[in-house]
């Protein structure tokens, strides 16, 4: 479908079962109307069911070269209507023309690049307009490109960049695609973001693309009764045209039982990972995909098989690349094999730890903190923990009414040191449980407003808190073993070593196969008193040593002592471990320990 390009011109083909007949015309012929028309595939006359067996109709023509622009014109029994194509690789906004685009002509150079085992993943979440932006200047994925570094050298793993694609107007978060097969033409379009994705590539990043399938538009949507057809009030051929189509964002769900709808939101997907060489997807509100409302009884299961075909379809072809479910239902299903009834995605966004660890750290008083649910959301990823991914900050949780965790633990003095050491602490707790963390754009510079689609991230902050960017940079090297000394944080293995109420301590220990450099213990003080000299019971006898200390003043001078120290496992059996020795956590801390390999 589109307009594919190659050596003797332009084939154009596009689905219009309804029209009585479809033309081309654009820069080729000078704009002249009807335009070259195309024939109806594979054969037939045109009619009620327009475009023969198929409904779609094709014309190849003649040196036409990339670059040309182009609309569709199909006469239909609602009037002459004028489409951009719902192909379009690139148009030149959301109301303008679609652009012959030749994939094949982009230089992809000669780097080698492997996606990352997901256990070795820190995610950056993104937004093009903001992340890339300056004061006076919007953000473009060619601005972007150029902090690669500085996100190489945070250790970030993967980046998911916030949806892409044309939406209307020139400032959006991207959920509200126009064109889902086109790069948003304010961010510099197809091959600026492919050269995103090479720049990525040659930092060792991986990039994940968010996608929304749960609705389209609803603004300038080209594809809304796209051939002059629908059931009354409804959106024609690409929607239900009944209450199904109902969703928060407009009466614009796709209809997933329609083959050629699925077909075309699936290449949407595969053009991401195929041509677009991207790594992984993440699947905006899928409980929109697979229920008209939310409700269990308003299932919609051909959204849900739907899912499935694309995840299958993904593990058959590319079973390294990743894809994310966003769900607020039951995400454990969504997860699972599509032959045991799964959908099949490889994990999902974890609203339980973000909800649960939020609230412990945004309480106003110690004693509310609950300790022993954030223990649970801990094991919550049972043997699987790389199948969720976790967070204390995304693009829902810091905006529409939201704020940071900074600025929700310390409203209107997001700088000061109660905030400062809780935002830092549910970074650590994040970087360091089981589970794929993520960071969402600025957290590691303690950016403290709102997510605003406007306004830049405040990059000055990256040197008034430098410590903390260097707190952020030295957990995610923990996070993944990058001194060979805590191998046990990219393990799927977590045992919870005391739940200690009284001092507030919360104690973990992870490990991957088990041993020095290998066995690691979190130490975690959700108390704005110092715990000091308290029995803790440990893995294996030895020292151990302090790998970090959240509270060092290399990381903020507010900060407190080096009451941090290497621990000594020589003491008598306790919490259920054959040895025991005496830890301290200063305030708002979190303290690394591990052996010497």
């Amino acid at each position: 479908m589109g307009a594919v390009a190659h050596a003797g011109g332009v084939t154009f083909r596009v689905w219009a079962p309804h029209a009585a007949a479809v033309f081309v015309h654009g820069t080729f012929n000078e704009w002249a109307e009807p335009g070259v028309a195309l024939a109806p595939d594979p054969s037939g006359a045109p009619g009620q069911d327009g475009g023969g067996a198929t409904g779609t109709w094709s014309a190849d023509v003649a040196s036409v070269t990339p670059g040309a622009e182009y609309r569709f014109r199909l006469e239909t029994a609602a009037g002459v209507l004028s489409r951009i194509d719902p192909y379009a690789r690139q148009v030149t906004s959301s109301i303008g023309n679609a652009v012959v685009y030749d994939p094949a002509a982009f230089d992809w150079g000669d780097t080698a690049y492997a996606t990352p085992v997901w256990n070795d993943v820190v995610i950056y979440e993104m937004h093009i307009g903001t992340f890339g932006a300056r004061a006076d200047l919007p953000g473009t994925f060619d601005r972007a490109t150029r902090r690669m570094a500085y996100l190489q050298a945070l250790g970030i793993g993967a980046i998911q960049v916030m949806p892409p694609f044309e939406y209307a107007g020139d400032v959006s978060w991207g959920y509200n695609p126009a064109h889902v097969f086109a790069i948003e033409s304010s961010y510099g379009g197809p091959d600026a973001f492919k050269r995103f994705v090479r720049s990525a590539h040659e930092h060792g990043i991986a990039v994940i693309v968010d996608v929304v399938y749960n609705h389209l538009g609803p603004g300038d949507l080209d594809l809304w009764r796209f051939d002059g057809w629908s059931e009354g009030e409804w959106g024609g051929i690409y929607f239900y045209n009944d209450e199904r189509a109902v969703t928060p964002w407009g009466n614009t769900r796709p209809d997933y039982g329609r083959g050629e709808v699925r077909s075309f939101l699936r290449d949407s997907a595969l053009t991401w990972l195929d041509e677009f060489r991207a790594d992984g997807l993440r699947f905006d509100s899928t409980l929109y995909i697979r229920t008209v409302d939310e409700r269990p009884e308003t299932a919609l299961p051909e959204g849900w098989s739907f899912m499935a075909w694309i995840n299958d379809e993904i593990r058959e072809r590319q079973p390294w690349k990743l894809t994310i479910a966003e769900d607020l239902g039951d995400p454990e299903l969504l997860v699972l094999p599509t032959d045991e009834g799964g959908a099949g995605f490889g994990a999902f966004w974890d609203t339980a730890f973000l909800r649960t660890v939020r609230a412990a750290l945004t309480a106003g008083e110690d004693a509310k903190r609950d300790l022993g649910s954030i223990a649970a959301v801990l094991l919550a990823g049972g043997e699987w923990p790389f199948r969720r991914v976790i967070y204390t900050e995304s693009h829902d949780d810091v905006a529409n009414g939201a704020v940071r965790l900074a600025e929700a633990v310390a409203p209107g003095d997001a700088a000061n040191w109660f905030a400062r050491k809780r935002a830092t602490l549910g970074s650590a707790i994040t970087l360091l449980a089981p589970g794929i963390p993520m960071l969402f754009q600025g957290q590691e510079l303690l950016e403290d407003r709102w997510f605003d689609d406007t306004v830049p991230i405040d990059w000055s902050k990256s040197q008034r808190h430098a410590g903390i960017l260097q707190l952020h940079r030295d957990l995610i090297a923990l996070r993944r073993n990058l001194d060979g000394r805590s191998a046990g944080l990219r393990g799927p293995n977590t045992a919870i070593l005391r739940v200690d109420e009284e001092s507030r301590l919360l104690a973990w220990h992870r490990w991957l196969e088990g041993g020095p450099g290998d066995d690691v213990v979190v130490l975690a003080n959700l108390s704005t008193l110092p715990i000091v000299d308290l029995p803790i019971g440990l893995p294996r006898p030895g020292r151990w040593r302090v790998r970090l200390n959240s509270d060092s003043t290399v990381y903020d001078s507010t900060f407190g002592a080096a009451i941090a120290e290497d621990v000594d496992g020589d003491g008598p059996p306790l919490d259920d471990q054959a040895q025991s020795g005496l830890v301290s956590v200063a305030p708002y801390a979190v303290v690394v320990l591990s052996q010497d390999p």
